[in-house]
């Protein structure tokens, strides 16, 4: 009797053992797990409605099929949210973030407020890379590029460490632009709100920030486009580039390691020290997120046109930028104090 039931023990034992050898701790970590999203912007902000977008499908990606909740950090431009992942949040997998893309580049400025490596960082992907711009409103004193050397713009600032304050200061001290700005709207949305209010003339920002946020303003001539920041002319904007007013090649070297953010996008992260493991389920579900027709066509919905780029790739693009020669990195930082 004793015999039979050992033999039974053991039959039960192994008939156990194939799915005990199938568990699979990354989707037992998830599984019922609600992770955490954290965003720099207010509600409504421009990052925030890409993070929403995001979490309502990256989840089925994420073996166990976690859940998302996204928690809003604004302040000091995005700064404070980016502190906080790479510095409180836990590391285990469990908390993702969206980043100012800027920040790489103001930490190898030497901003005191940015206290995170972001060689440390966990790079998981962007849903889009954009172009920047600056943009005045069609009753601006400026109306094209070239009126820049002769007329003033008001332009509005989002606060310390955004590209919508740092780019009309470094153009105005690089290359003489006309630019005098205005702080204190704390982001975007706002300064467009001022724009609009006849406080102010325009701002630098992403295109597509501008074009989700007031959609038709620029086709239909609300808002102009005085120049696009990257090298090669935007696509169906019939403007010039930056470049083509810079008079040294130093000027031109500056520009571009201003513009090294751009590169970046809507750079996704992860706090330094998350398990290498659960870093690829991360990178490698957000980009099958990338391709999914249902992502998509909720994408095309908010007008948002995905141009995705893979964490392996923006962390290529960090690294390089953080080996910029000091020469460089003085001369921009002269310029944008």
């Amino acid at each position: 009797m004793k015999s039979a039931v050992a033999t039974l023990s053991l039959l039960a034992g192994l008939a156990l053992a194939p799915a005990a050898l199938k568990a699979d701790p990354i989707e037992d970590f998830y599984k019922g797990r609600q992770m955490k999203a954290i965003v720099g912007n207010p509600p409504g902000g421009d990052y925030d409605n890409w993070v929403r977008l995001l979490v309502r499908h990256w989840g089925r990606f994420i073996p166990g099929k976690p859940s998302f909740i996204v928690l809003n950090m604004p302040g000091a431009g995005q700064i404070i949210a980016s502190n906080y992942l790479a510095n409180v949040a836990e590391k285990d997998g469990s908390v993702v973030g969206m980043t100012e893309r800027a920040l790489p580049y103001l930490s190898l400025m030497g901003d005191p407020n940015v206290r995170f490596d972001p060689l440390k960082i966990n790079w998981i992907g962007s849903p889009e890379q954009t172009n920047r711009g600056c943009f005045v409103i069609d009753h601006s004193p400026v109306q094209k590029a070239e009126d820049l050397f002769t007329k003033e713009a008001l332009m509005g600032g989002a606060g310390a460490g955004t590209s919508v304050t740092n780019t009309p200061i470094l153009l105005n001290k690089l290359l003489g632009m006309k630019f005098k700005l205005v702080e204190g709207y704390g982001s975007a949305e706002n300064v467009v709100l001022a724009m609009e209010r006849n406080e102010l003339h325009g701002l630098c920002q992403t295109i597509a920030g501008i074009r989700n946020s007031k959609p038709g303003w620029i086709e239909e001539g609300k808002l102009k486009v005085l120049f696009t920041m990257e090298h090669d002319p935007v696509p169906g904007l019939n403007v010039p580039t930056i470049y083509q007013f810079t008079k040294t090649q130093e000027q031109k070297d500056i520009i571009s390691l201003y513009d090294s953010s751009l590169e970046l996008g809507r750079p996704l992260i992860a706090p330094p020290g998350v398990p290498p493991e659960r870093v690829e389920v991360l990178r490698r579900s957000f980009d099958a997120m990338m391709a999914d027709p249902e992502f998509l066509e909720d994408a095309k919905r908010l007008r948002y046109v995905i141009t995705p780029r893979k964490g392996e790739k923006l962390q290529q693009v960090v690294e390089e930028l953080m080996a910029t020669p000091k020469r460089i990195i003085d001369s921009t930082q002269a310029l944008t104090k």
